[in-house]
């Protein structure tokens, strides 16, 4: 489909719209490029607590869209996979606010979106996050800071030549804090490195360029972007890390760093799996899913099976379990790593059902006339280690218009796992991935 070359600006009222262009304040804008606002148009505020089940119907949805992640694999050519779910839930939801018809009913049924209080639970999931907020700038990342930083921005560029609809954006304005830039995507020269650093920007630098491929016939680019820093509760002792066994999916057995501690945190386990929660200094934990080495299609398979085996199903037996679970002394080891993976969405999209979102011509009317989706891609990070954690990542859509006491328990992650850094507050898991061979 060729776009059409429109000469009439933004409509005055879509072209004032609310807000920043981040969940934060005080994160950066990028240069050359102007964020637009709009007078009269604030952000909602909104409890968590008053829609309890919307939120978890969202965590649900987290953990099916993590799920589908790391069995797609996105770029891996090792099994090592790291994702975001919560990135990709966010984005899809500031997409869906301006979805409608058949594509906005396929939506909420592959998602498993809630129907009434859909945006106002996502805006105050986001206002939840805002209690950590900072530049991701300003962290030293090789000493995590004892205050987690989980800084969440959002992102909108439209072409100054094609109309944004006024309700869709207001709607991001009031429930997702989102601004927007109005640019011309034909002069690359100037919009590209506007995106490219709004993303370096919200990532701390760990990522510095949007993960889609430019694309000078687009109109419209949305963007996530979330970054994570944290020091662990109690850090590991790096005298006691040391290298150890670990067996590979296929049953090799390498030799990598593993760290060792005994720790208090919560505890479960199920039919085929061991898990827990460890906990960061402050208001998150890394979720830790082991399967079985034995277990058919799980750790001890070859291949990615592993991967798909700790399925959505599995993951929230596991956030049941751990949810009640009593805090105890357990022993862990725990390799080191450090990963990154980028994703091809629209493989993803098609693997939930999403067809209608990637062909409809006509549903994203509200957003802009004839839109239809022309890229996605998510690109994350991750690096675990003694001190803590450091990850990142970006999910972007573009379209184009037309101490002494005994363990009670052990947990050796000595082969391929399943992980997660799970907000304590929501329960939504931020990042999700798969650890198959920790060296790489």
């Amino acid at each position: 489909m060729k776009r059409t070359v429109r000469v009439t600006a933004l409509l005055a009222a879509a072209a004032l719209v609310s807000g920043s262009a981040t969940i934060s304040a005080c994160a950066p804008q990028p240069t050359d490029v102007g964020l637009q606002t709009a007078d009269g148009v604030t952000r909602v505020s909104v409890q968590t607590t008053d829609y309890s089940a919307q939120l978890a119907a969202f965590n649900a949805s987290a953990r099916k869209l993590g799920a589908t992640l790391l069995a797609d694999g996105g770029d891996s050519d090792n099994g090592n996979v790291v994702s975001s779910p919560a990135s990709l839930l966010i984005a899809l939801s500031m997409l869906r606010a301006g979805a409608s018809g058949a594509t906005a009913a396929e939506m909420d049924s592959a998602l498993g979106f809630p129907g009434e209080g859909r945006d106002e639970t996502m805006n105050a999931l986001l206002a939840s996050l805002e209690k950590f907020d900072g530049d991701p700038g300003s962290v030293d990342e090789e000493n995590p800071p004892r205050k987690p930083v989980m800084h969440a921005a959002n992102g909108l560029f439209t072409d100054k030549g094609v109309p944004t609809g006024e309700a869709f954006l207001t709607t991001l304005a009031k429930h997702f804090g989102t601004g927007v830039y109005p640019v011309n995507f034909r002069d690359e020269a100037v919009t590209k490195p506007a995106i490219d650093q709004w993303v370096s920007r919200n990532t701390g630098g760990r990522i510095k360029e949007a993960p889609a491929q430019y694309d000078p016939d687009n109109t419209f680019s949305l963007l996530n972007a979330l970054y994570f820093a944290a020091a662990w509760q109690t850090p590991f002792d790096a005298d006691d890390t040391s290298d150890g066994p670990f067996t590979k999916g296929n049953g090799e057995v390498i030799n990598v760093p593993m760290m060792h501690s005994s720790l208090t945190m919560a505890y479960a386990e199920g039919p085929g799996w061991q898990a827990v929660d460890l906990p960061y200094a402050e208001g998150f934990v890394m979720r830790l899913v082991l399967p079985d080495g034995d277990a058919p299609g799980s750790a001890g398979a070859s291949g990615a099976a592993g991967q798909a085996a700790v399925s959505a199903e599995v993951l929230t037996d596991v956030a049941k379990g751990l949810g009640d679970a009593k805090q105890g002394m357990v022993q862990i080891s725990l390799p080191k790593w450090d990963h990154k993976t980028t994703f091809e969405l629209r493989k993803v999209f098609k693997t939930l059902g999403l067809n209608q979102m990637l062909a409809t011509d006509k549903d994203f009317d509200a957003i802009q006339q004839g839109m239809k989706l022309t890229q996605a891609a998510q690109a994350a990070n991750i690096t675990v280690a003694e001190k803590g954690t450091i990850a990142s990542a970006v999910t972007q859509m573009n379209a184009e218009a037309s101490s002494a006491v005994v363990p009670e328990r052990e947990i050796v992650l000595d082969h391929p796992f399943h992980y997660q850094i799970v907000h304590v507050e929501t329960g939504m898991p931020l990042f999700m991935g798969w650890v198959a061979d920790p060296r790489s």
